[in-house]
C-alpha cells in the first residue's frame, strides 16, 4: 500500500515510524524543513520530499497519482484540508485522511458529509487525548481505557495491588469469585516482560494486566485485582491549551475543576467560556501556588502544557505535595518509560493515542478499529468477519482451528447485542466483531490477511 504523509511533526513522524514498519507498506514523507525528513530518512525505510505539503508539483513529486492513502498531518488545518481537495480533483485519491483541529471546521458536521469537503476522515489528536484522558478519570486506577464495538466492549490495562482479591491468586479462580461475570485476560506484563496468561499463572502485585469485558463489568474485575478506588471529584489541570481547556469543559459540570494558566490573556479568555471551572494564572510548577490552592485534597492533578518538561515537574512535584494521583502528556517515548510508575502515576502519549485513529483507515481487510498499547508495542484491534465458510479463513471456525501468528490471541466477539468471551471452541459467523489483542506487532501484516476475504 502507498501512503503519503504530509508534515513531519510529532504525529507525522510517530505515523510514519508506525507505517512504515509494516512491511506492505510504501511511505512516502513530504515536509518544507530538510533537516527533519533527513534524520527520518535516516532512522526509517522511507521516501522524502520536501516542499510546502499542498502545492500540486509538490505531491506529484511525492507520487501522489499513485497512493492509496494520503495523511494530512502538517500544522496547518487549511493546507491539510487543501491537500485533500487536490489529490480529489487531480488524482481522485482513494482515501484522504486530515488532521483537522479548529472547534470552528470539527463542530460543523456538515463540512465532513459527501459531497461536502474532499476529506473522507478527519482526526483531531487534542480531542482524541481529551476523550482518553475522561475514560481514564471515569475508572480510577486504570492504566488504559480503550472502547471497542462503539463502547459495548473495554479493554483496560491495570496494575495489581496487594489489596486485590486475585493477588497470590491462579487466574482461574477469577471466575470463582466472578462467576456471573465474562472476562478475559489478554495479557500481562511482569517487570516488563510478557507473561502469556493461563489458568495457573499466579497473579503478582505491580503485574500489569490487560483484560477484556463487557463495560457494565468492568469495575467489578478491576475490583479483584486492586481495591477500589473513590470516584474521581476534585481535578487539577496544569495548562489551558486546547487539551486542558477541553477536559475541563467535558467535566465541569461533574466535577470540581480547577484550571492553571500561565498565560494571562489565555487565562481570561478561558474563564470566559468555561462555567464552573476555577481558572488561576500561575506556574503550576509554583510549590507555594499549589499548597495554597489544596493540592493534597486533589484527586487528580493532570499536567497538559505544551512543554513536556513542565508537566513532568509539575507532575512530579504535586506527587510530592501529596495529589493522589497525577498524569502528564509527554511526547517522548523515552521519557514516558523512565517516568512511569515511578513519579508519575499515567503518561499521557498523543502520539500513541491518534496513531490508532490513522491504522484503523489504513489497514487492510475490514478493521474498524485500532488502539496502540503500551507506547506502541502491543496492539488491539476490532475486525468485522465477512464471507462464507468457503472465501474466509474464519467463518464457520472455531478459534482452536484458526491459525493465528505468535504472540496474537483473539479475545472477544460481538455479535449483535451480545458479548461474548472467546473460549477454544467459539465458533465464528459472518459480521461478527472480533477483538484480537497483539503483543507482537510485526504480525499485524498475518493478521490482517487472516479476515480478508478470499475472491
Amino acid at each position: 500500500m502507498k501512503i503519503l504523509i504530509l508534515g513531519a511533526g510529532q504525529v507525522g513522524r510517530t505515523a510514519a515510524y508506525h507505517l512504515s514498519r509494516e512491511p506492505a507498506n510504501e511511505v512516502t514523507v513530504v515536509d518544507a524543513n530538510e533537516d527533519i525528513l533527513r534524520d527520518l530518512q535516516d532512522r526509517l525505510d522511507i521516501r522524502a520530499v520536501a516542499g510546502h505539503a499542498s502545492h500540486p508539483t509538490v505531491l506529484e513529486a511525492a507520487g501522489i497519482a499513485d497512493t492509496d492513502v494520503l495523511v494530512a498531518l502538517t500544522s496547518s488545518d487549511e493546507v491539510n484540508i487543501v491537500a485533500c481537495e487536490i489529490a480529489h480533483a487531480l488524482y481522485r485519491t482513494p482515501t484522504k485522511i486530515a488532521r483537522v483541529r479548529a472547534p470552528e471546521y470539527t463542530t460543523r458536521t456538515q463540512l465532513f458529509t459527501e459531497g461536502a469537503l474532499a476529506v473522507d476522515v478527519w482526526i483531531s489528536p487534542e480531542q482524541l487525548v481529551t476523550e482518553y484522558i475522561a475514560r481514564l478519570l471515569s475508572y480510577p486506577g486504570a492504566l488504559q481505557v480503550v472502547d471497542f464495538a462503539d463502547g459495548r466492549v473495554q479493554l483496560v490495562g491495570v496494575r495489581a495491588r496487594r489489596d486485590g482479591p486475585l493477588v497470590g491468586r491462579e487466574l482461574r479462580t477469577l471466575r470463582e469469585h466472578l462467576p456471573d461475570t465474562e472476562t478475559r485476560v489478554a495479557a500481562i506484563y511482569r517487570n516488563e516482560r510478557l507473561v502469556r496468561p493461563s489458568g495457573d499463572t499466579v497473579i503478582e502485585e505491580n503485574d500489569e494486566i490487560f483484560f477484556v469485558a463487557a463495560s457494565d463489568d468492568l469495575r467489578r474485575v478491576m475490583a479483584e485485582l486492586r481495591r477500589s478506588e473513590d470516584p474521581v471529584r476534585r481535578l487539577v489541570i496544569a495548562g489551558g491549551g486546547n487539551i486542558g481547556f477541553r477536559l475541563a469543559r467535558t467535566l465541569e459540570k461533574s466535577n470540581q475543576v480547577k484550571l492553571i494558566e500561565r498565560d494571562a490573556r489565555r487565562a481570561r479568555r478561558i474563564s470566559e467560556l468555561l462555567e464552573n471551572t476555577i481558572v488561576l494564572n500561575g506556574d503550576a510548577a509554583d510549590e507555594e501556588l499549589l499548597v495554597e490552592e489544596n493540592i493534597d485534597s486533589a484527586d487528580v492533578f493532570a499536567a497538559l502544557t505544551n512543554s513536556e518538561e513542565a508537566n513532568v515537574l509539575s507532575a512530579m512535584l504535586a506527587k510530592r505535595l501529596g495529589a493522589k494521583r497525577v498524569m502528564a502528556l509527554i511526547n517522548r517515548p523515552s521519557y514516558g518509560e523512565l517516568m512511569e510508575n515511578h513519579s508519575i502515576d499515567i503518561v499521557i502519549s498523543p502520539q500513541t493515542i491518534t496513531i490508532g485513529s490513522l491504522l484503523a483507515h489504513v489497514r487492510r481487510g475490514d478493521v474498524v478499529r485500532v488502539h496502540s498499547l503500551r507506547r506502541g508495542a502491543a496492539e488491539a484491534i476490532e475486525a468485522v468477519v465477512h464471507g462464507t465458510q468457503e472465501r474466509s479463513q474464519v467463518v464457520g471456525r472455531r478459534l482452536e482451528q484458526i491459525k493465528l501468528p505468535s504472540g496474537a490471541s483473539i479475545v472477544a466477539i460481538v455479535r449483535g447485542e451480545n458479548v461474548i468471551m472467546a473460549h477454544h471452541d467459539t465458533k465464528f459467523e459472518t459480521e461478527d466483531h472480533v477483538i484480537i489483542f497483539l503483543t507482537d506487532r510485526r504480525h499485524i501484516d498475518a493478521v490482517e490477511r487472516l479476515f480478508q476475504t478470499e475472491a
